[in-house]
């Protein structure tokens, strides 16, 4: 098969894989998580239940499905970094920018879907759940980046990172639900990030530059 033929069936792919999980949130958001069926949310995408579950090995992956860009999101920043910057120099440069913009993956973000779309993950014990296992895949790519024999040191740090910017990101959400806008929060949220920072590099110092 040619690159291009190959390239229209991956984009196809994609589209299809974002078809399929806006329809669910749509429905997940408008009756709650466990009273929608993947029944129905195939139903709604005009694909059969076999196939949905081929494309998204669980209900809950229908959600999550908006994390999967972001899994090694810190592996790629720490990999594509400027020559002479350290990983968690170029990580917290990265967090601050995406608070600047109002990236949802930092929590300082107030658009309504936004918040609507959190409120549902949150809410949700097993969605909770198994975002811990995209986490886990964020560490284990993040600590290959640092270093990719991934020794213990750079596992631990891997981890330490991971939970910080977790940290951060529910500080953040946790204020935009209470009501408050991202623009009363952003300067608190900057100041939280270079403390957090600061804090690691103060306690990742073996962690090798890569």
């Amino acid at each position: 098969m040619s690159d291009g033929k190959t390239g229209l069936r991956e984009r196809k792919k994609q589209l299809t894989y974002q078809a399929v999980s806006e329809a669910a949130i749509s429905m997940f958001l408008e009756r709650g998580f466990d009273k929608v069926s993947v029944a129905e949310v195939a139903a709604a995408a005009d694909i059969s239940k076999p196939t949905l579950f081929r494309y998204f090995p669980s209900k809950e992956d229908l959600v999550l499905h908006r994390f999967a860009d972001h899994e090694d999101e810190a592996a790629r920043v720490v990999s594509g970094r400027a020559e002479g910057l350290s990983p968690l120099e170029a990580l917290r440069q990265h967090f601050l920018e995406g608070l600047d913009r109002r990236d949802p993956v930092t929590g300082l973000c107030d658009n309504p879907h936004v918040l609507a779309f959190h409120r549902l993950l949150y809410g949700t014990p097993s969605l909770v759940a198994r975002l811990y296992a995209y986490q886990g895949r964020s560490e284990a790519a993040l600590a290959r980046a640092l270093d990719p024999g991934t020794p213990v040191a750079a596992r631990l740090a891997a981890g330490q990172i991971i939970a910080v910017l977790r940290i951060l990101a529910m500080e953040n959400w946790r204020r935009m639900d209470a009501g408050e806008s991202a623009g009363q929060v952003h300067a608190d949220a900057r100041e939280a990030a270079g403390f957090a920072f600061t804090q690691l590099a103060d306690g990742l110092l073996t962690v090798r530059s890569g």
